[in-house]
């Protein structure tokens, strides 16, 4: 499982925009977003670059950190 930390989350809403925004990238699964700790943490069905990562969390108006 893979973690990550989120920068800019600060509410429900963002929890649920973050999930959507991973859920969507092919090979991502059993995304887990944890707004206390500030970080997202998936399963990767095949090996996922972290920039096309970072890419669809900036579109969803976050940052990785």
């Amino acid at each position: 499982m893979a973690t990550i930390k989120i920068k800019g989350m600060s509410c429900n809403h963002c929890v649920m925009a973050v999930t959507k925004a991973l859920n969507e990238v092919e090979g991502i699964q059993n995304v887990k977003v944890d707004l206390a700790k500030g970080e997202a943490a998936f399963d990767e069905k095949k090996p996922i670059g972290m920039d096309l990562v970072r890419e669809r969390i900036k579109k969803a108006g976050y940052e990785v950190v």
